[in-house]
């Protein structure tokens, strides 16, 4: 069976973060089948993990060139392997494969995290004597689970992923075998060589995107996610939203240009969204400076920090939310909104600092193992850091994130380069002109350019329409000046709206200065200011 992942990539931990993988020199059953559990057991919810037998670690790096398996014991490792997976309770089955290095042969371990779990081994699997335990990982090392540990990990069976969690609504059809390909070809997998010898359940059944016993088999929803070209069957509103405001919210909220809808698989939707971006909306300036060798090159916003942004928002968003990613391009900065929130893991303090979000489960870990495999993301909690070193290395202010205290959005800010704010860079009339025009229709071709072996065209079609914020604020504001007394409850059933659609409203409407609440909360009033007044007209 072959890695759904290059073995050279594993060798030199690319794609995959160091704690996911373990080399081993020789065939040591005992050791490698207490990892095989915790990688199955998953404690962190890193996505499980790959063992390496033939790789001697030098420094946690693999030394090249590596020991090797005798050819002469291979077949014999691997048939002892089909009684050793009955040692493990419940029953678990890793995935192997036997790949060529440096003219020698590795036995290449992948074990997926189990639907199971918890999982025990034998302490040592080549003795019937030896009492069965508990594995976990801790960082890069196998460690028994006890105690407070073990209680935590028992307690994890009833929280598998969703992205993990079979779908029995997805069928075989709804999958597209160009994108399987597509993928298989990106991440040099050898599933690609013989792709066409195989029928599209066998390759998804070593992707492991299968998911339940053999008489109930079902495809996990990250199937439809990445594989399917209309998972908003699966998943409403899975979908991007851009609007830009070309003189800001705030001074104009009526000026605005809807972008075409962006739908497809979530990778297909990365690239279309950055590939609009980067087409409408980056600017880059060059100037030079007086006896300097080199120019000064900057950005209004640094293409990385939007990438970073981009993919967080589709990795980290819940799909079973009905909610599309809203991306909101203003002279001052872009505002990408998902939801829902950060885990609650995550302190209220870190998201304040917009810094470091280490989250300790994953909504979507599956997810990120692929779009991690697609160079999409560089690991697990370096998104927001990627972001500020991006932005200060482009001499552009911090990003901030916004959240509230249920967590059911994220909201992060990244701040045009000053050098861009008075430049009108949204109101540029050659960028825009026959691309977006009020109540046309839209026809953009966005090309895949990273495809080598064919491009995958993804055509956008869709009207322009008004924006349905902007008509629930100036319903909202014109309520408020009749029954400035008004509750937020009665203004969610006045509006059609959920209440708490109306609070984000009224929320966002307060930051920006545009009405503020005086007095009690039962006797108040809200107030609109008078220079609102002039941004809603």
């Amino acid at each position: 069976m072959a890695l759904p992942i290059n073995i050279e990539d594993l060798l030199n931990r690319q794609r995959i973060e160091g704690n996911r993988i373990e080399f081993k020199r020789g065939w040591n059953p005992a050791k490698i089948y207490q990892t095989i559990c915790a990688f199955a057991n998953d404690f962190d919810n890193i996505g499980g993990g790959y063992i390496l037998v033939g790789v001697e670690e030098d420094h946690g790096r693999a030394r090249r060139p590596v020991v090797g398996i005798p050819e002469e014991k291979l077949d014999g490792i691997q048939q002892s392997m089909v009684g050793f997976n009955n040692k493990i309770k419940p029953y678990y089955m890793p995935r192997t494969s036997v790949e060529a290095v440096d003219g020698k042969y590795v036995l290449a371990i992948w074990v997926p995290s189990g639907s199971y779990r918890p999982y025990e081994v034998l302490e040592d699997v080549l003795s019937s004597k030896s009492k069965s335990r508990w594995y976990i990982r801790s960082g890069s090392s196998t460690i028994e689970a006890k105690g407070e540990v073990l209680d935590e990990l028992r307690e994890m069976a009833n929280r598998v992923p969703f992205d993990e969690r079979g779908n029995e609504q997805i069928a075989i059809d709804d999958l597209s075998p160009v994108l399987v390909l597509d993928y298989l070809r990106r991440v040099k997998s050898r599933l690609t060589a013989d792709f066409t010898g195989r029928t599209l359940e066998q390759v998804l059944e070593q992707l492991d995107l299968y998911e339940g016993p053999q008489e109930q088999r079902r495809l996990k929803n990250v199937a439809a996610m990445m594989f399917s070209e209309e998972p908003h069957r699966f998943f409403p509103y899975t979908r991007v939203e851009i609007v830009l405001f070309p003189e800001g919210t705030v001074r104009n909220p009526n000026n605005f240009m809807e972008a075409p809808t962006i739908t497809g698989s979530v990778p297909t939707m990365i690239r279309a969204t950055l590939d609009y971006l980067r087409l409408m909306v980056i600017k880059e300036r060059i100037r030079k400076v007086p006896y300097a060798a080199e120019a000064i090159r900057h950005f209004n916003y640094p293409y990385q920090a939007i990438e970073e942004a981009v993919v967080n928002a589709l990795y980290h968003r819940d799909y079973q939310q009905r909610e599309p990613v809203e991306i909101t391009v203003e002279p001052h900065a872009i505002s990408i909104l998902s939801y829902a929130g950060p885990d609650r893991s995550i302190t209220k303090e870190a998201i304040e600092q917009a810094h470091l979000l280490r989250a300790r489960r994953y909504r979507n870990r599956r997810l990120g193992d692929f779009l991690k495999e697609l160079d999409f993301s560089e690991g697990r909690a370096t998104g927001i850091p990627t972001i500020q070193e991006e932005l200060r290395n482009n001499g552009s202010p911090p990003a901030t994130i916004e959240t509230d205290d249920d967590r059911s959005y994220f909201l992060i800010i990244i701040p045009c380069h000053p050098d861009f704010l008075h430049d009108g860079v949204l109101n540029d009339p050659d960028k825009f002109k026959g691309r977006i025009k009020r109540g046309g229709r839209i026809s953009d071709t966005i090309n895949d350019d990273e495809d080598r072996n064919g491009r995958i065209n993804g055509r956008i079609n869709g009207r322009i329409k008004s924006s349905a914020k902007c008509k629930r604020w100036s319903a909202l504001m014109e309520i408020i000046r009749d029954q400035p007394q008004i509750s937020s409850k009665d203004l969610a059933a006045q509006l059609k709206a959920s209440d708490r659609t109306i609070w984000r409203d009224l929320s966002e409407l307060t930051e920006r200065g545009i009405i503020r609440y005086e007095g009690a909360k039962k006797t108040g009033r809200w107030v609109i200011l008078n220079q609102a007044d002039e941004g809603m007209e």
